[in-house]
């Protein structure tokens, strides 16, 4: 049923136009040449992302031949997903507090909900003082080193040499002649660990480490839902790639098996990866580009500028109006309010990997949180 509905897949596919108008503001899709672009923009300002060809049979017309996916290798996975999952038990309780709880009345904004009530803190806290040694007092006894050496006098006598004479240089011995007299036979062998003592000390020390995962992350173009797609290649501690199972341990429980799951990867002819599947990304990222976009064109308004394609294009603009000698000379010369552009389509994939982190949490995916 899978390799059916696979098969489904590659036709629609195959079948689906590609897309030629701009719609990532009204819809949240965008076209090729603009993932190309977003890509581009994805890669300068974070250059842990680069092209990809991928395999020559497997390569999209509708993209440049050396552009075809994105990706980015050796993305730690620190935990797995079930240490993120919440529920209602004891361990994980939640109560309400009040500030103002030994007063008669307290108002509903002093009030805040306090979670995890049941388990045990692990850190120091005000519940939880950790065990502080007693620190030594400056002013303890004299028979400290400090003290001694600060009593020590060159007039006093007590270390002096007996009668005040100054030694002779030439009667002091000279260590370099002792150390080459000394017989190398003499010398004390190497010890030698035991057998066994390597391995447990190389065991113990690799115990104290924190076993880490690390995905290889692409972006593809999804020509049918005319969106970006997520594909996940998986890596143990020592480099050898994660089966299915264990795949699905870093994805939540309600996304695995039904929004990622595993699929032949469309640029190689060999290799399976996990696939966020793309089929909602196009309503979500709308959503997201709205709210954004709201808020960007309300700075710009603010700032009093757009883009420096825009004021460019309209200097010019209003140069050959004022040349040409139109009606509209008055108000290209008065200078109206320019349009504000709000976001570009170059931010699209940094969107779209905040979007992503959100669906596999464990998988730090996001690289441009400092953007």
């Amino acid at each position: 049923m899978h390799a059916l509905q696979r098969n489904y897949w590659a036709v629609r596919d195959y079948l689906s136009p590609v897309l030629k108008e701009s719609k990532f503001k009204e819809h949240g899709r965008i076209t090729p040449e603009e993932f190309v672009a977003a890509g581009d923009f994805l890669t300068y300002k974070f250059p842990v992302w680069t092209w990809e060809k991928g395999d020559a049979s497997k390569a999209r017309d509708y993209l440049p031949t050396e552009k075809q996916y994105l990706v980015t290798r050796g993305v730690p996975c620190l935990r797995r997903a079930a240490s993120l999952a919440y529920t209602d038990a004891d361990e994980d309780a939640e109560r309400l507090l009040s500030f103002a709880e030994g007063s008669a009345a307290s108002g509903a904004g002093d009030e805040w909900v306090e979670t995890h009530t049941g388990r045990t803190s692990v850190r120091d806290s005000a519940d939880n003082a950790g065990v502080i040694d007693d620190i030594p007092d400056l002013d303890g006894p004299s028979d400290s080193a400090t003290n001694a050496m600060a009593k020590m006098s060159l007039a006093s006598g007590g270390n002096a040499p007996a009668g005040g004479d100054t030694p002779d240089l030439d009667e002091i011995p000279d260590m370099e002649e002792e150390l080459e007299e000394a017989d190398e036979a003499t010398a004390a062998p190497p010890k030698v660990p035991p057998k066994g003592t390597a391995a447990i000390d190389s065991e113990s020390s690799r115990a104290n480490l924190l076993q880490v995962r690390t995905y290889d992350v692409m972006i593809t173009y999804d020509k049918f839902y005319q969106t970006p797609a997520i594909w996940l290649l998986g890596y143990d501690e020592n480099g050898t790639p994660l089966r299915p199972p264990q795949i699905f341990e870093d994805v939540p429980a309600d996304h695995a098996f039904k929004t990622v799951t595993i699929e032949p990867f469309m640029h190689s002819t060999s290799l399976q990866a996990a696939l966020v599947h793309p089929c909602k990304h196009a309503s979500v990222m709308k959503k997201i580009i709205e709210r954004m976009n709201n808020s960007v064109i309300e700075d710009q308004r603010k700032s009093g500028t757009s883009s420096p394609k825009d004021k460019d294009s309209k200097k010019k603009w209003s140069l050959k109006r004022l040349a040409s000698g139109t009606k509209d000379d008055k108000s290209a010369a008065t200078g109206e309010e320019e349009e504000v552009e709000g976001i570009r389509v170059d931010y699209y994939l940094v969107v779209f990997l905040k979007f992503i982190a959100s669906i596999v949490p464990t998988i730090e995916v996001d690289s441009t949180t400092s953007f």
